[in-house]
This record gives C-alpha cells, structure tokens and sequence, in this order.
C-alpha cells in the first residue's frame, strides 16, 4: 500500500523581486558595481540582456589607479595572472605595415626610463593589459562569490521611481515573459546606447557618430614582426587609413603573440561596409604586409567614434556609470578605466546611505565628482585621434594621392639633402607628440575632486608644477588621492594606500597625533586609525611618507573610503574632536 502523501500547498508567488540595489548590465562599470557594493555587503542583482559576458577583446588598457581599485577590492592578483605585464606593453611603432618599413616608436605605458620611474613613484600597482574578456570574469565571479545574484538574458525595459525606491520592468529573454524588480537604487551601466541614461533623462553634450570604426578580431602567429619590438599598440600609415576611424589603422595585440585585432576607419556618412570574412582578410593582409602567413578571422564589427557626455549622472534614485555617461574612442585606453572608477566612487556613497549612516545628499557628489572626469577623458581621447594626422603631414600624406605617392613620400625621408633632414625632423617630432596618448600619467592618476564630499582645509591650491596630463603629482590636498609611500608594519613593507580604503574611513596621523585617534575613536561611524612614526605601529623608514604627507607629525589626513582625502588639518589640534565630528557631519550630512 502507498504511503499517504500531504496535499499539494499552493506556494505564493510574488511578481516583484526586491533587492538594494539594481545594476543594469555586467561590463566594466556594471560588474564592479557589483563587486564593490557585494563586498560591502549591499544586496545587489545585476541584469544583463546577452546570453554571456564580453566575447570579444574591446577595451584592454588597465591603468595605475583602476589597479590601485582592484587591489583594494581583492582581486589585483586575479587581473596580474591572466593580463600581458607592462614591460611587454610600451614599443609603440609606426610603419607601413607590420612586415614593412618601420618609421618610429614611442616608449609607451610608463616603460620610458623616466616615466617608469614615475610609474614606480606614484603606486604600489602596475598597469597592464587586461582584455575586457578576461576582465569581465574576474570581476563577475568574485561578486557574484561575495553576494551578486547575477541574471543573464534578462532585459531592461523600463523604470519608474517613487520617494522609497525605483521599479524596473524587466524581460526574461528566455522565457518572453515580464516581471518586476524592486530596488532602492538603479545604477544603469547599459553601455554607449544606455537605454536606463535616455530614460533617466540625462542631460549630454557633444556629439555621436563622428566617424566610422570596424574592428576585426584575428589569429595570426605575428611573433617574427612584433617579439622583437613587443607592444600593445602597432600603428599602420597606409593608404585609406586616415578615412574615419581613430587616426591611422591599428594592429592590436590582444595575446602575445597569437591573438589580434584591428581597427580600421570607414566614411560614416557613406555607412558601414558589408563585413564580409573576405572584406575583414583583405584588411588584415593588408595591415600585416606579408601574405604568406595563415590568418583566420574570429569576428568582425562596425562601431562609431563618439564625443558624448553626460553632463549630470544620476537623476533621483537612477545612477548611470561607465559608457552610459562618457562615450569615447579607446584612444588612451580611458573607457573601462574610468568605468570601473565611477562605479568604486558610488558604491561606498551607496553603502553609507543604505545603511543609514550617510544622508542621501551625500549621493549628489557623485556627479559633482565624476562628470568632469568623463568629461576630460572624453575630450582628451578625441584630441589624440586628430593628433595623429602631424604624422601624415610629416609625410606628405593627408592630401588625396595615390598609394604610390605615399610611397614615394615615405621613401623620400631616406634621401640626402635639407628637404629629407627636414622630413625626418618632422616625423620624429610628430611621433614623440604622441606621448600625450600613450604615457599620460597625469590623466590616470592626478584628479582632484571638489563636491561636498571634501572638506577644503583653506590653504590656496598651488595647481601643477608640470603638464597636468602628463605628469603625475602627488598630493594630500582634500579632493586628491591618498599619496604612495612605502612604509613598514614590522617585518612587512605595505604602500599607505594599502592602509586605507577597505570601506571605511580612515585617520592617519603621527607622533603627537594622540587628539586625533582619541577623537577618530570617539565617532559613531567607524574609522581606523593609522599612526607613523618610529616606534608606531607603522613606520617611515625612507622619509618618503615625511617628505609626502604635507602635514606635521601632529597633523591628520582623514580619508574616504575610496582613496581620497576627506579633510586635512596640519597640526595638533586641541578642539581635534570637534574638527574632525565637523568634517563628518560636512560630509556625511545630517543623521
């Protein structure tokens, strides 16, 4: 006889999923998002429409300041395993084709003497190259470990938002039904054609579409013309090259030296060409000059070179990052960089609100923060597009000529004579002007943020003492990033940075800094402490930190979670209580 079974319980099923925060899309800013606020603790869904993550290379450059973020999140080591280290990253070279003539490199991505001093001055980390298809994973899986609950196949649609929260519509591209997700907030990290930006009804300047790009992933074994001068970036003049696309056709190394992709220019006015394989090997040939070597093409695409930016990032509950608010060439390789920095400079903001230490207004720094970052990177990745063409000039080639005559051109820099010392003067000069594409330290590294965030200590800001774009200048100003400095902890040797961040607040001060920890200790919100002297807990056994802080052993840095300086006051200080809860309550706003 069977056994008697219990009767069948209708289980209710809810047609609205609740979570803290939304995050629309899983590329750079999206996954970050949510491997920051994850490791924060905030309850976080991401929801993307594709089946994947990024199946192709797309961005790739991996700057000081995004490894700084990455370190802090965990994951640094992950990123260092699978990218292409720095010191195979810097020969940039131009020619005529990667088996024809070479007419200059550039030392690149801090691997110039000087600049990798600088380089090694200014951080713990190293860049590297870090394919958006590898990079995604990392940041994806270490969030989705953390807390992420991660929705592929899954549409955004819409939104509406009330004074509590904001109710996205969502598609389950699988199934072809509806549903609803209810969030407190909405972060819309929907790429260059953000549907959650357009709805959000963000403000933008500039303008899409200015010219036509394909790119066209490849394998080819190149190791005969590119070990000998490894790099990330080789810059091909020939002819057809200056017609849209980001200047000069490009040869991409995406893995050394197997893997490939090419960025070549099309009329965007005339639309984008039929990407055929025979179309896509043709180029390829081309660009590589020496068809005896096997090829086969991955995948094709059609892009456009866009100069757009959002002129305000957030629009009540709805927060935008990455493409969706800076929509630029890779140029620079700006794009996944400053993505992945949005999203660390709102996910603690985030934090802090939700858990009701923070007033909401402290969200408004994000665009006051932000925005004129994307606006720089946007401006800065354009400019170095148009400062390709003094390499052309140099050559005589801009003007309408047949292949032949660009030939003879190049040929000419060869020559005897003033006119040919001329040419070569020329080209050189025009080659090394690329400098400000390829080794702009001071763009990575040297923002200065002015919101509400930061508390100003009145001293007058002495600006830069050498190009802002190219240099990097440390400094302990508020609204700047935390100085490097390597210092000691017993038998260990950390960098500073290494002592802030974490998500929390933190105090740094030194011998006869004991008002400051006594008041850092006194606060509701949890702040660590960080003492350096000899004798403390941290030492500065090269003077760096001395030499690096601005302040006096008694004085005190209050940093963010993110980095950045807070508030800074030079000295003792006996009302250090008061100064300190006041910068809080500045930054934090009312309870």
């Amino acid at each position: 006889m069977p056994a008697p079974t219990s009767p069948r319980r209708s289980i209710p099923v809810s047609t609205v999923v609740e979570t803290d925060v939304l995050i629309v899309g899983s590329g750079p800013a999206g996954a970050s998002a949510a491997l920051a606020l994850s490791t924060y603790g905030v309850p976080n869904i991401v929801v993307t429409r594709y089946a994947g993550l990024a199946d192709t290379p797309r961005a790739h450059i991996t700057n000081q300041r995004t490894m700084e973020v990455l370190r802090d999140l965990g994951v640094e080591q992950d990123v260092v395993a699978q990218a292409t280290p720095q010191h195979l990253m810097g020969n940039t070279t131009f020619c005529t084709s990667l088996a024809g003539e070479e007419l200059g490199r550039v030392r690149s991505w801090g691997n110039d003497p000087l600049v990798q001093a600088a380089h090694e001055l200014a951080s713990p980390t190293r860049m590297c190259d870090m394919p958006q298809h590898l990079m995604e994973p990392v940041l994806v899986n270490a969030a989705v470990a953390r807390g992420t609950r991660l929705r592929f196949e899954t549409e955004y649609l819409s939104h509406s938002q009330d004074a509590d929260g904001v109710t996205a519509t969502v598609r389950d591209r699988l199934r072809g039904d509806t549903y609803e997700i209810r969030a407190k907030y909405l972060i819309g990290a929907d790429g260059g054609r953000s549907k959650v930006a357009a709805d959000a009804g963000l403000p933008m300047g500039g303008q899409m579409g200015v010219a036509g790009s394909i790119n066209i992933v490849f394998e080819a074994d190149l190791t005969r013309y590119t070990a000998h001068r490894p790099s990330t970036l080789y810059w091909v003049l020939a002819p057809g090259a200056t017609v849209g696309g980001i200047g000069a056709g490009l040869v991409r190394c995406v893995r050394p030296w197997t893997e490939w992709l090419i960025v070549w220019g099309y009329d965007v006015t005339a639309g984008a060409p039929d990407l055929t394989t025979e179309y896509a090997e043709e180029i390829v040939r081309g660009l590589v000059g020496d068809d005896r070597i096997p090829v086969t093409v991955k995948s094709s695409s059609a892009w456009t070179v866009n100069e757009m930016y959002a002129e305000r990032y957030s629009n009540g509950r709805v927060f935008c990052a990455g493409d969706a608010v800076h929509r630029h060439p890779p140029s620079n390789g700006l794009g996944s960089n400053t993505s992945i920095q949005d999203a660390y400079n709102l996910a603690w903001k985030l934090k802090l609100v939700l858990d009701g230490t923070a007033h909401p207004r402290l969200l408004d720094s994000y665009t006051a923060e932000r925005a004129p970052v994307g606006r720089q990177i946007v401006t800065r990745a354009n400019q170095s597009i148009r400062e390709t063409a003094p390499v052309f000039e140099a050559l005589d080639g801009l003007s309408p000529q047949t292949p032949e005559q660009l030939w003879a051109n190049i040929a000419a820099r060869k020559d005897t004579g003033e006119a040919a010392e001329k040419q070569r003067a020329a080209l050189r000069e025009a080659i090394a002007f690329k400098v400000y594409e390829f080794n702009a330290h001071g763009v990575d590294l040297n923002q200065r943020y002015a919101s509400d965030a930061i508390v100003p200590d009145g001293t007058p800001d002495p600006g830069f003492a050498r190009d802002p774009e190219l240099h990097h200048q440390p400094s302990s100003r508020p609204g700047a990033r935390l100085p490097h400095a390597w210092i000691t902890s017993g038998t260990r040797t950390l960098s500073t940075l290494d002592t802030v961040a974490q998500g929390r607040f933190t105090l740094l001060t030194g011998i006869g800094g004991e008002a400051w920890v006594r008041a850092a200790e006194a606060q509701e919100l949890e702040i660590a402490t960080v003492v350096i002297g000899p004798g403390q807990e941290y030492e500065d056994p090269y003077g760096d930190w001395a030499r690096l802080s601005e302040i006096s052993d008694a004085g005190a840095l209050l940093v963010r979670p993110d980095g950045f300086v807070a508030f800074r006051h030079a000295s003792a200080a006996p009302d250090a209580g008061e100064l300190l809860a006041d910068a809080l309550r500045r930054i934090l706003g009312p309870a």
